[in-house]
């Protein structure tokens, strides 16, 4: 289970609240960062969404504390805390050391460290795939 450290801070209108220069990061129970989310820009569309402009997430080692596991970055997503989710229609760009993957219409879940894309898809692997036609 992971918990929301790191509140929102937005200004309060009469429109619904938004944020420049927006930073949210998941914690486990124990402590330790698994993931952050960035964006130059936040709308917050109700309790449980976050819709962001220059989404960057940044996702973390589950073994080895502050160690970069994994980039996401997209123009524009929704990110949806309480489930562990981001998604977004536009483009999203997957950064590893072992592969790179572009698309669109994609949902990235935190909890199962899986990403779905559904149109445009381009994988790029960096790495040996040794017996692959065999």
């Amino acid at each position: 289970m992971l918990a929301v450290v790191a509140p929102i801070t937005a200004a309060v209108g009469p429109a619904s609240p938004s944020a420049k220069n927006w930073v949210q990061s998941l914690f486990t129970k124990a402590g330790r960062r698994t993931m952050t989310a960035r964006g130059s820009a936040a709308h917050i569309a109700s309790e449980h969404q976050i819709d962001v402009v220059d989404l960057n997430l940044t996702v973390f080692s589950s073994t080895i504390p502050n160690q970069i596991e994994t980039i996401i970055l997209s123009p524009a997503a929704t990110f949806l805390p309480n489930d562990n989710l981001a998604r977004g229609e536009k483009s999203m760009r997957f950064i590893r050391d072992d592969l790179e993957a572009t698309g669109t219409r994609w949902v990235y879940d935190h909890g199962r460290k899986k990403v779905s894309l559904d149109g445009r898809v381009r994988i790029v692997i960096n790495a040996q795939l040794k017996d692959l036609l065999k």
